[in-house]
């Protein structure tokens, strides 16, 4: 029996040292992310100081950038939780894109705030990250009822009351992601120019990709950054964002970061003089490229002997019916291989061809040598 007692001890302090083990070192560290390529918003250096003192006050520490440059994994390995601080535009180029996803699969912890909603339009993993896109907000800072929809959150549980009366840049928003947990919406019956009706949230989290993300749309102005409810709020959502404090697991991570552009060599295969306004091209299984014209001609380059030839043309509307010295938006505009190709012989040919009749034509076609 005392055998048995003592492997279970043996057990349980191994269990607890491989648990412990996973826990990072010290006090948190996060990193408050505040780049703009569009708006700048006047209140992101007391956003910035507002998070340093709550990082005094609650055990946790605290760096800023706006260089970009650290979304690398060495980097951000060391950041329990990444802010954006009311970050607008194309802040992230394609390789930190794919570094800032790799951090959230590894486990990371990100908060939103404010503008972050107005930030990359055009990366769509970060639009379900941070939970929707800015639409548009009503002018000037007006008063609002704000409910509270969950008290038993940290970054909500300290209210009293289901409503929050405040002043804020009130943001509408687009591609809302149906899985955030919605903390705060907006009474858009207390104010003018809401346009997300019943269902309007302004504050939310959720586990997303690995990781953890919490978002809040207050903060435009810099008397908000001393409100005591805003920033118990804020801290709560910091705090979530940051969880146990464990180690990045980027065995987990499943982005590819794109190779750097100097390991790639171009070899010119035939001069641009040699087309006439190219649209699209099709690589064959023999690497052969069949490239459309606008004008109607599909040409075709044999990678064996390097020459370029038309093989097929189609009458197409091209030119302005009007002033045919002037080119219409239209033409042969798209043209690609069948998936089966190397069975079927298949390409399929998107044009406008010419007659009476105002239409585009998706048609297939058989292309062999």
């Amino acid at each position: 029996m005392k055998n048995i007692f003592l492997v279970a001890m043996a057990l349980g302090c191994l269990l607890f040292i491989g648990c412990d083990s996973k826990k990072r070192e010290g006090n948190p560290k996060v990193l408050v992310f505040s780049k703009t390529m569009g708006f700048k918003h006047t209140a992101i250096p007391d956003g910035i100081a507002a998070i340093q003192k709550l990082g005094a006050e609650n055990n946790f520490e605290v760096d800023t950038t706006k260089n970009a440059a650290i979304f690398e994994e060495d980097s951000l390995q060391q950041y329990s939780a990444i802010i954006f601080m009311s970050t607008t535009g194309n802040i992230l180029d394609h390789k930190q894109e794919a570094g800032f996803e790799r951090y959230i699969q590894a486990g990371g912890g990100f908060v939103g705030i404010h503008a972050a909603t107005d930030t990359e339009y055009d990366w769509n993993w970060y639009g379900k990250l941070v939970g929707a896109y800015f639409h548009s907000h009503p002018s000037g800072t007006p008063e609002a009822d704000f409910i509270i929809k969950d008290r038993t959150f940290a970054a909500t549980s300290f209210f009293t009351d289901t409503v929050w009366h405040r002043t804020d840049e009130m943001y509408n928003f687009k591609k809302i992601n149906p899985d955030i947990n919605v903390l705060i919406t907006i009474d858009e019956t207390t104010y003018e120019g809401g346009i997300n009706g019943d269902y309007h949230p302004m504050s939310w989290y959720h586990e997303y990709d690995g990781g953890r993300a919490f978002y809040t749309a207050l903060g435009h102005t810099s008397e908000t950054y001393g409100e005591e409810n805003f920033l118990k709020h804020l801290l709560g959502g910091i705090q979530y964002a940051i969880g146990d404090n464990l180690k990045l697991d980027y065995s987990k991570a499943s982005s590819q970061i794109p190779p750097d552009i100097d390991r790639f060599s171009k070899v010119s295969l035939i001069g641009g003089s040699e087309f006439m306004e190219p649209t699209e091209m099709a690589i064959l299984p023999n690497n052969d490229v069949l490239i459309g014209q606008r004008r109607g001609e599909i040409m075709h380059y044999s990678s064996d002997t390097k020459e370029l030839k038309q093989v097929a043309f189609l009458d197409v509307y091209h030119k302005s019916l009007i002033d045919p010295d002037l080119n219409a938006e239209e033409g042969l505009m798209g043209l690609q291989k069948d998936p089966d190709y190397a069975r079927n012989n298949w390409i399929y040919v998107y044009y406008a061809p010419t007659g009476n009749e105002s239409v585009n034509r998706l048609s297939r076609f058989k292309f062999k040598d």
